[in-house]
């Protein structure tokens, strides 16, 4: 029952970070400027796809993923080290 607890919990934090890093890894609100408009536009015609949103969009995500998963990494290696620092404090 622990490691079902502890499992949830890690997908909770993963899922936690990942609603975290969607509003705060990109600037979507806040207008582009216009060379950074044309950047992507230009992007996204040269791999044949014509509208840029359809080509920024996953790759903010896939940006917001990696962020998520780099902070759980550091969180889950934090504890690690929080954990085996106790333990032997304790012995």
């Amino acid at each position: 029952m622990a490691t079902l607890v502890r499992r949830l919990f890690k997908v909770a934090l993963f899922v936690g970070l990942f609603c975290l890093a969607v509003p705060y890894v990109h600037t979507y609100p806040i207008p582009m400027p216009e060379s950074q408009a044309r950047a992507w536009l230009h992007a996204a015609n040269r791999l044949g796809i014509r509208d840029p949103d359809d080509l920024y969009i996953p790759l903010m995500l896939l940006a917001d993923l990696l962020v998520a998963t780099l902070a759980y990494v550091v969180i889950m290696g934090l504890w690690r080290h929080y954990q085996r620092k106790k333990g032997i404090r304790n012995n």
